[in-house]
């Protein structure tokens, strides 16, 4: 384990580089047992160096689905980072969860993340999982996907509001009808919600 975060220190610190967090994080996941990469995930998140927190946030998410705790660090406290290249990590730590669980499983919890308090929380769970429809279950069930996202539309956070609304903007692409259908249904007296249509009707005529 020394000898990684040692490998880490020396190769990483002049580095920015999203792929290399996301590449190192899935090598390391690959080759060593899910107790040593739980365990790597949280030494690494202690490190000074947002790189390598980075890779030890990846690693909680690939082991997420075995270990309750892991899923409740990337809720409650990775949540609160200040970095936004740390809370784009979690989006991802968040989808690789549902998809190792599979995502008609994870369902229920997507739903939480959803309509969690923290807006990072909101966010992650709105992201990670972009394009939504190019995802197992989603792909064959879009109505869901947009309903969960278009319950965004007067989220308090504008972060959130512009993922959902990016994220429907995506689903409309192969799905223009369900969006258009969706997007008519809404009141669009409100600001926050005029921005969400906006963005999620981009490519609808």
């Amino acid at each position: 384990m020394n000898d990684y975060v040692t490998y880490l220190a020396e190769t990483i610190p002049n580095k920015d580089s999203q792929k290399l967090a996301k590449t190192e994080a899935k090598k390391y996941y690959q080759s060593n047992p899910p107790e040593e990469c739980r365990e790597m995930g949280y030494t690494l998140y202690r490190s000074e160096n947002v790189q390598i927190q980075e890779i030890g946030v990846l690693l909680l998410g690939y082991c997420a689905h075995m270990y309750g705790d892991a899923l409740q660090f990337l809720r409650e406290n990775v949540s609160h980072h200040k970095s936004w290249k740390v809370q784009e990590i979690l989006a991802m730590a968040f989808d690789i969860y549902c998809r190792s669980v599979g995502y008609e499983q994870a369902l229920p919890l997507i739903r939480e993340w959803m309509e969690d308090d923290n807006a990072n929380v909101r966010r992650a769970a709105a992201e990670g999982l972009r394009v939504w429809t190019s995802r197992p279950f989603f792909r064959e069930n879009p109505r869901i996907a947009i309903e969960l996202l278009a319950a965004r539309r007067e989220d308090v956070s504008e972060h959130v509001r512009k993922s959902a609304g990016n994220a429907l903007r995506d689903i409309s692409r192969k799905h223009p009808v369900l969006v258009a259908e969706e997007l008519r249904q809404w009141n669009l007296s409100s600001k926050k919600t005029q921005q969400v249509h906006e963005l999620a009707g981009k490519f609808i005529h």
